[in-house]
């Protein structure tokens, strides 16, 4: 399994890996979940694709997408200062060139390797592991997000414990909170021992085209 982060830079580069990913996202938030997303054919999309995220896309031995996470700087547009404000409580929307939103975190949970001895996939380890590197590798010192209850215990799992901003709240099915995750050294080596991931998982870039 590969990890590969895709700036809107390499959106002509890798067409087909993006139409995989934005694929991936209505199979999972639409058919699977249920939630109320924008969609074009069979596809999720929505106006923070617009705004230059950073993709981090999971793709197995035969380059097809198995999962994907997205991120934006808290500088400008996000999710949670936006759309879900309510989430906050009280507090306010962080804004700093050193803390990033991720969002659309997803799995192919049908093709996405084989559960770890912590009952995760290894995809699951493999994206939070390349989220981690690549906030490093850009001097971030957090990531916020906005995400259910399920994946807070998915989180604590892998050894990435949310910090919540306020209790979570419902919205239509989903029971929603939104947190603070810190990037660390130390956080990266809590989730690589969970995971069983013996060496970095972020590349680059990819030797051929991949198939969507």
């Amino acid at each position: 399994m590969r990890v590969i982060p895709v700036t809107h830079s390499d959106d002509s580069e890798f067409p087909d890996l993006i139409a995989g990913m934005h694929r991936l996202r209505y199979r999972v938030f639409r058919n699977r979940l249920n939630w109320d997303v924008s969609v074009s054919g069979d596809m999720e999309i929505d106006a923070y694709d617009a705004l230059k995220p950073t993709y981090i896309i999971a793709i197995d031995d035969s380059s097809s997408v198995v999962g994907c996470a997205r991120l934006l700087p808290t500088m400008g547009p996000t999710m949670l200062a936006n759309t879900f404000p309510a989430l906050l409580g009280s507090n306010p929307a962080p804004r700093s060139d050193r803390i990033f939103e991720s969002s659309r975190f997803c799995v192919d949970t049908g093709s996405a390797g084989c559960v770890t001895a912590a009952g995760l996939r290894d995809a699951t380890f493999s994206l939070l592991a390349g989220i981690l590197e690549w906030g490093l590798s850009k001097d971030q010192e957090a990531v916020v997000t906005v995400t259910d209850v399920r994946f807070e215990r998915i989180l604590r799992r892998a050894g990435w414990p949310l910090e919540r901003f306020a209790p979570p709240m419902q919205i239509d099915d989903t029971k929603a909170l939104a947190g603070y995750l810190l990037i660390s050294e130390s956080v990266l080596m809590n989730v690589r021992e969970m995971g069983q991931l013996q060496a970095p998982v972020l590349v680059a870039r990819v030797a051929q085209p991949v198939a969507a």
